[in-house]
Order: C-alpha cells, then sequence, then structure tokens
C-alpha cells in the first residue's frame, strides 16, 4: 500500500465525505490535494505535519504502514487561537524573531507546552540528534540575560555585530560574564562560536519539541 492510498484511507476515516472539505480542512486547495491523490505530486512534510497536528495522524503508518492510523492523544491544532501560534519559517530567514499572533500559521493546544511564546520548525542537521530537521519546537522567551540554564538549547539572535547570527544553539558559560559560548549538539558541526551578551537581539529557550511519533 502506497502513501497516496493510505491518505485516502485517512479521509475515509475521518469522515471526509467529499475532498473539498477535506482540501481546506488542510489549508490546501482542492487541486493541490486532487494532485496528490492522482499521484502528480508527493505528500509534502508540511501536509504530513498539518495532519499530524490537527488529526493526531501516525505519520509512521501514513509513510511506512507501521502502527495505527490515527493517534490516542497529542497535540492538536486550534480553530480559536487557543494554545501556543505555530509559525512556519525557517529561524535563518528571519530578519527578527516577533512573534506576532496575528501573523501565526495556526495555534497548537498541547498543555505540557501551553506556557511557551512559540513553535517553530527545526531546518538542517547543526543540532542533530537532539533537535531534527523537520520537528518542531516550543520555545519560550528569555529577557534576563543573567539568569540562563547552562548546556540548554535556545533559539539565539544577535545584531550585525554578531553577523546577524539565527541559529538554535546549546549555550555555555564563558569565562568573560558578558559573553557566551554556543555550541551545535551535531559532532560534526565542530568548534564553538562566542559572542557578547550585548548583540543578542532575542533568545528563546527551547522547552521541549514534538515529534511525528510523539504519542
Amino acid at each position: 500500500m502506497t502513501e497516496i492510498e493510505r491518505l485516502r484511507i485517512i479521509m475515509e476515516r475521518l469522515n471526509f465525505k467529499t475532498q473539498k472539505k477535506f482540501a481546506a480542512s488542510l489549508n490546501l486547495k482542492e487541486g493541490s490535494l486532487s494532485d496528490i491523490l492522482r499521484g502528480r505530486i508527493g505528500i509534502s512534510n508540511a501536509v504530513k505535519d498539518r495532519l499530524f497536528l490537527k488529526f493526531n495522524i501516525n505519520l509512521e503508518w501514513l509513510e511506512k504502514g507501521m502502527g495505527e492510523p490515527i493517534l490516542k492523544k497529542g497535540p492538536v491544532v486550534s480553530e480559536t487561537k487557543e494554545g501556543v501560534p505555530y509559525f512556519d519559517i525557517s529561524i535563518s530567514d528571519m530578519d527578527t524573531l516577533l512573534l506576532e499572533e496575528e501573523k501565526a500559521d495556526y495555534f497548537v493546544n498541547y498543555k505540557p507546552f501551553n506556557d511557551c511564546t512559540a513553535y517553530l520548525p527545526v531546518y538542517g542537521d547543526s543540532m542533530y540528534p537532539k533537535y531534527a530537521s523537520g520537528e518542531i519546537i516550543a520555545v519560550r522567551e528569555v529577557t534576563n540575560l543573567e539568569v540562563l540554564q547552562w548546556g540548554e538549547a535556545y533559539v539565539v539572535m544577535a545584531n550585525e555585530k554578531s553577523n546577524n547570527l539565527r541559529s538554535i544553539k546549546l549555550v555555555f558559560e564563558h569565562s568573560n560574564k558578558d559573553k557566551l559560548i554556543l555550541r551545535s549538539s551535531n559532532p560534526n558541526f565542530k568548534g564553538d562560536t562566542i559572542i557578547d551578551k550585548s548583540s543578542i537581539t532575542g533568545l528563546y529557550i527551547i522547552k521541549g519539541k514534538i515529534t511525528r511519533n510523539l504519542i
């Protein structure tokens, strides 16, 4: 059985009688869904994440036929702005990390992370295996740079003094209290980055992640 055949089963399991309604629930154009179901294009990661977040679809089942089609529990998308906003944007593409709710793609209502500032997707492999590309991280803004959790992962935003750095890094204490050490968790990305605290324009601690296998 193919992914597309399993997607058709999901549509039936969720009681969508028409492709139009199913497409609307996934924020897709009806023609785009039709192209997927006809095998003209594949099922993108964005569509898979929407299936997971909104309907608790087991993506291992969708991709490989493993397990049950629908997970018993997990985070869900809220259509009423309940929970935490999700922004489908790469950190490296941001000029600033202005997380304005009206610009959110949707809201995720998941109690363990409802005290967070935002959900963001992970791109790249510098933090693998701690955070893998395609996973979704829950972040909370840090306003006091004097109270940090050493060795924890943060989304770091810096100004031109630090080459407009936008990255996810482990943060460690520096011998100079005015500086921070940034480090990747992927051993293939060697070397530390040292930045001044004064160059940081935004800092968000990563409280956790939503993986596609979350139950």
